[in-house]
C-alpha cells in the first residue's frame, strides 16, 4: 500500500502547500508543509536524512491528502493552525517552530520608523508574519530602501549623521511612510518601487566589490517577496469563514475558528449533500476550493476506497 501512496504523491503539483499522511484507520499520522508538494511527499520513501525519526511511520502510511496554497508563507500558517488544533502522533511540536511577528509603522514627525515586534501589539500593525529569519531580512530591506527612521525631527547625533550621509531629511518622511504603508497593504506598485531601490543598491555594492553586502541585499529581496506573498489563512480571515469545494463525490472543506483556518476535512458525499455547503464559500475562495477538491478526488481515485 505504501508504494501506491508514493505513486499517488506524483499527482501533487510542484507548488507550496500542506500535506498529511493517514493510516489504515483513517487517523492522521503527520502534517507537514512543503515548497514543492510532489517532491516533499515523495521524499519520505528516500533515506529521510534529517528526518530519521519518521522512518517507522512510513510503513504505516496508506493515504495522503494535500492543500495547495497561494504561497509558502500561507502554507506555513495553515500548517501551524492545524497543528495547534490537533497534534498528530508523529509531529513533535504543537504549532511548529516559527514565532509570529508584526510590523508596526509610525510615520509621525518626531521619531518615525518601522519596528518588528514579537508579541501582538495594541496599536494597528501589519501581519502577522511567520518566520523570524525571513521577517528580519524583509524588515532590513524595507528600512534600507525607505529609511523612514532617519526623517524624524528629534534624531540623535548618530542618526543625524546617517541622514546627512544618505541625503535624507524630514521632507522625505511622508514619501517613505506612504510607500511602506502601501506596500504592507498589498500595493504592487509600492512593492515594485522598493524592489527597484534594493536592486540598484545590490548592483552598486557589487560594482564596488562589496560582495557580502550585495549578497545580503539579495537575501532581503527574497525575504521581501516572502513578506508580501498572499497569506489568507490567519489574521485577515473572517472569524466564521467556511471554504468548501466538491468534485467527483469528494467534499473538501477548510473552516475557521477565531479568524484562523484550522480545520480541514475530506469526505465522500454526493452532489446534493455538498450543495448545501458550497454556497457558504465566498466568491474569492471558490477557485481555491474547486482546485483542492479536484486534487482530493484525484488522490481518492488513485488510492481506492478506504
Amino acid at each position: 500500500m505504501t508504494s501506491m501512496v508514493r505513486t499517488a504523491c506524483g499527482l501533487l503539483p510542484p507548488e507550496p502547500g500542506v500535506y498529511r499522511f493517514t493510516d489504515a484507520a483513517g487517523r492522521v499520522l503527520y502534517v507537514g508543509r512543503a515548497t514543492d508538494l510532489r517532491s516533499r511527499t515523495r521524499s519520505y520513501w528516500g533515506d529521510l536524512r534529517e528526518r530519521r525519526h519518521l522512518r517507522r511511520m512510513v510503513g504505516q502510511i496508506v493515504g495522503v491528502e494535500a492543500v495547495v496554497c497561494a504561497s509558502l508563507h500561507e502554507a506555513s500558517w495553515l500548517e501551524r493552525n492545524l497543528l495547534e488544533r490537533s497534534l498528530p502522533r508523529w509531529n513533535r511540536t504543537r504549532g511548529g517552530q516559527e514565532v509570529p511577528c508584526w510590523l508596526v509603522l509610525d510615520d509621525g514627525p518626531r521619531r518615525p520608523g518601522l519596528v518588528l515586534v514579537w508579541s501582538e501589539p495594541d496599536a494597528p500593525a501589519f501581519g502577522p508574519y511567520l518566520g523570524a529569519t525571513a521577517a528580519k531580512l524583509a524588515w532590513s530591506g524595507l528600512v534600507r530602501a525607505c529609511p523612514l527612521h532617519l526623517t524624524g525631527t528629534h534624531l540623535d547625533a548618530t542618526d543625524r549623521s546617517l541622514a546627512e550621509a544618505r541625503g535624507v531629511a524630514p521632507r522625505d518622511r511622508e514619501a517613505f511612510g506612504g510607500v511602506l504603508r502601501s506596500l504592507l497593504s498589498g500595493d504592487s506598485d509600492a512593492a515594485a518601487r522598493v524592489r527597484s531601490a534594493l536592486t540598484e543598491a545590490r548592483e552598486a555594492a557589487a560594482e564596488r566589490l562589496a560582495f557580502e553586502t550585495a549578497s545580503r541585499i539579495q537575501a532581503e529581496l527574497a525575504a521581501l517577496d516572502w513578506l508580501i506573498a498572499p497569506q489568507r489563512v490567519t489574521g485577515c480571515t473572517p472569524a466564521d469563514l467556511a471554504v468548501h469545494g466538491w468534485s467527483d463525490g469528494v467534499l473538501f472543506s477548510l473552516t475557521a475558528s477565531d479568524g484562523r483556518l484550522d480545520r480541514w476535512s475530506v469526505t465522500a458525499v454526493d452532489a446534493d449533500a455538498a450543495a448545501s455547503k458550497l454556497h457558504r464559500t465566498p466568491p474569492q475562495w471558490r477557485d481555491f476550493a474547486a482546485r483542492n477538491a479536484e486534487l482530493a478526488a484525484a488522490l481518492r481515485r488513485a488510492l481506492g476506497p478506504r
